[in-house]
């Protein structure tokens, strides 16, 4: 019987496994990127020691330093919302978010998020046009209305 030995080393690559870690990765950071929400806004948010993180989709109402108003503003592009205009804005902004009526199991959240040296009577202001949205809707589909802070270090 004679058996012959291969001495010789293989010159040839297989990028098969790099082709799928690369694919891999690509799909990890597709997902996690989604993910990421941003400040869209530059604003400093008041402190406080009993902040949460909110997992559900909110519609987010930004009030900066210059008492500006912004409606879900996303990448940091957003043009401010004249008051006049708020409660349209809103109203778009609910029916985009806008879950199953009397579904309960899903939190329906607006989320306030004012600067801290934003004047209060703005803060006021704002919180009251939130109010009037509420009073459009049946019980069941009002928004909570939360006043977002940063936690204290």
């Amino acid at each position: 019987m004679g058996l012959k030995t291969q001495n010789k080393i293989s010159s040839s690559f297989s990028a098969t496994s790099m082709s799928d870690l690369v694919f891999l990765l690509l799909i990890f950071f597709m997902i996690t990127s989604t993910l990421v929400s941003p400040n869209a806004i530059s604003i400093n948010l008041p402190r406080s020691d009993s902040s949460k993180h909110l997992v559900a989709k909110n519609i987010e109402v930004y009030i900066d330093s210059l008492s500006n108003y912004y409606v879900n503003p996303q990448g940091g592009n957003s043009e401010p919302v004249p008051e006049e205009e708020m409660m349209l804005r809103l109203l778009e902004a609910a029916e985009e978010y806008r879950i199953t009526p009397g579904d309960t199991s899903i939190p329906k959240l607006i989320v306030l998020r004012a600067d801290a040296q934003v004047p209060l009577q703005a803060v006021v202001t704002m919180w009251d046009i939130l109010n009037q949205l509420n009073e459009q809707f049946e019980e069941a589909d009002r928004f909570k209305l939360i006043f977002a802070t940063e936690a204290k270090e």
